[in-house]
């Protein structure tokens, strides 16, 4: 049996499956809470479900993998024949995820490097790709987390959401609380900062609010070579065309994912979201 550093992250990386099995990257799902049920994110919960109980107004909560969870996880990892394990996760100003980790960790039978990345959805999943991509060469388990670090640190996500409602709802839009009430009204753009969801700008509009999303992510990916990936929550039309124009505009884009969020970061979005991540290499 080969020895190897593995690469663990969580389900909100909404990695593509087959990128996931072409570099054997393990996930650990977060869960959702309808009512009075729990379901695990990617197997048990459809985007679509999702969205039509947060149309509902049906009580939507997220939770965190336990402790045991993970243990487990790196359990049948390491027997798998991982001598480290690298274990990557979403912005602990988000979520437990990163402290559930830790713990487990502890008590795993080989090396567990539990980061947090600061970032989510495929800011998330790019540095488990770039992790991964060293770990196949032969690299360190700190060579692993550099490569994951660094790729966390160059990469933006910014996000338009039909309404911060949701947001509210699960206190998750940190600073930008000061846009309640009337601002409601606006359709704002935010941002990914210091793993914070912060406003970014304010926009009248549903189609100026993208129509300057798309500026803001050529901008930020101009002169560089660099992936991209345009996230939506039961709005492929709006995401297949932005990501179209993306494509066009962008001589240096590597790879362009395009994909619907699950449900964890779907029920503190709403349907409508729409989210550009750009990730130099």
């Amino acid at each position: 049996m080969s020895r190897h550093v593995a690469i663990v992250t969580d389900s909100t990386a909404y990695l593509p499956p087959r990128s996931m099995e072409r570099h054997g990257i393990t996930t650990v799902p977060l869960t959702v809470v309808l009512g009075d049920e729990a379901l695990e994110e990617g197997t048990e919960i459809s985007t679509r479900a999702l969205a039509q109980a947060l149309q509902k107004r049906r009580p939507v909560t997220t939770s965190r993998p336990s402790p045991q969870e993970f243990a487990e996880t790196y359990r049948r990892v390491a027997e798998s024949g991982a001598s480290g394990i690298v274990s990557l996760h979403l912005s602990a100003e988000l979520s437990g995820t990163y402290d559930a980790a830790v713990l487990a960790a502890r008590e795993a039978p080989v090396p567990v490097r539990v980061v947090d990345t600061g970032v989510v959805a495929m800011a998330l999943g790019f540095c488990a790709l770039a992790a991964a991509a060293v770990t196949e060469a032969g690299g360190t388990m700190d060579e692993a987390v550099t490569a994951a670090e660094k790729r966390a640190a160059g990469t933006t996500a910014y996000f338009y959401v039909d309404t911060l409602d949701y947001l509210r709802r699960g206190g998750r839009i940190g600073t930008a609380q000061a846009l309640l009430g009337s601002a409601l009204a606006v359709k704002p753009l935010l941002q990914l900062d210091d793993g914070r969801i912060e406003l970014l700008e304010k926009v009248r509009t549903a189609s100026k609010a993208i129509a300057r999303l798309e500026e803001i992510a050529v901008d930020r990916a101009a002169g560089a070579e660099v992936d991209i990936a345009v996230h939506h929550l039961a709005a492929p039309e709006r995401a297949a065309a932005l990501a179209e124009r993306l494509r066009e505009r962008l001589p240096g884009l590597s790879d362009l994912h395009v994909s619907e969020v699950g449900a964890v970061i779907g029920a503190h979005t709403g349907p409508g979201l729409l989210g550009v991540v750009v990730s130099p290499r």
